[in-house]
């Protein structure tokens, strides 16, 4: 799974490779930055390349910002390789010349966490086990890979370490908050439906009237575009994290993952309203 990318995210990774403020000097190098820059095809980012002479850190910064708006799977990528650089070179021992301090690799763990990932203090990186979360540590997490999914992340559409679609963990998150559980054998259009009337959201089997609210014709909207999204997902229309059925074109699958991100923050929206 692509690691998030995100402003937060870039600032911590940018002062993570900074040794502008200590007397020596501390790995990666800018040769270093180079070969990665290159491997992932994010040299018309790289100011260095432009003929400019800049540190590390403004070198980094300025590439993974480029990156997020024209090559956010390179730029997740770059993330990546340079973590573990640092944590190969010992940046992430105490007891190491190449110690990036604690402050740097705290700033690194809380822009990580608010994306749905975890970073320890010895430099290893995952993507946090959603299962073992609840309530409003869920929520956020949640809302994470619904942001991501927003900017067209591909891999932002299965919540990792439970195998459902994002909105199908949306859904049950919203039914396990209200009821302290969901029902687990529910069909994706039953457990969507339970969801979205939990949140008093309407659904097309709410009569529309002349006098409701006009947001109601779009959570109609939202409910019928969740169910698109998840036939997509799976042929039989049961979901449970199967993945996009053949044949599907860049669009569909660009369209499907930023209606399910929109989809999810605007429920996640909704439950923290209550």
């Amino acid at each position: 799974m692509l690691v998030p990318i995100n402003d937060l995210i870039v600032a911590a990774v940018s002062k993570m490779v900074d040794d502008s403020q200590i007397d020596g000097y501390r790995e990666p190098s800018h040769s270093d930055l180079e070969f990665y820059i290159g491997r992932f095809g994010l040299k018309d980012g790289d100011p260095k390349s432009q003929g400019q002479t800049v540190g590390k850190a403004k070198r980094v910064r300025a590439v993974l910002s480029w990156a997020i708006d024209n090559d956010p799977e390179a730029g997740a990528k770059l993330i990546e390789a340079l973590i573990s650089k640092i944590r190969a070179s010992g940046g992430f021992r105490d007891s190491s010349e190449n110690y990036i301090g604690s402050e740097s690799v705290r700033h690194a763990i809380d822009a990580f966490e608010s994306e749905g990932f975890v970073l320890s203090m010895d430099g290893s990186l995952r993507a946090k086990n959603l299962e073992s979360l609840r309530g409003r540590e869920l929520t956020e997490a949640l809302l994470g890979y619904a942001r991501r999914a927003q900017k067209g992340s591909h891999d932002a559409a299965l919540v990792s370490g439970t195998g459902k679609d994002l909105l199908e963990a949306t859904a049950a998150h919203v039914l396990n908050t209200k009821y302290g559980e969901y029902p687990q054998q529910a069909n994706f259009p039953a457990l969507l439906g339970q969801a979205f009337v939990v949140l008093g959201l309407a659904t097309p089997e709410d009569a529309p009237c002349s006098t409701e609210p006009p947001q109601r014709m779009m959570e109609r909207g939202m409910y019928q575009a969740a169910l698109g999204v998840n036939r997509l997902r799976n042929k039989e229309g049961t979901g449970h994290g199967r993945p996009w059925i053949p044949g599907l074109g860049e669009a569909e699958f660009s369209a499907a993952i930023e209606l399910a991100g929109t989809i999810a923050s605007y429920m996640l929206a909704k439950l923290n309203e209550r």
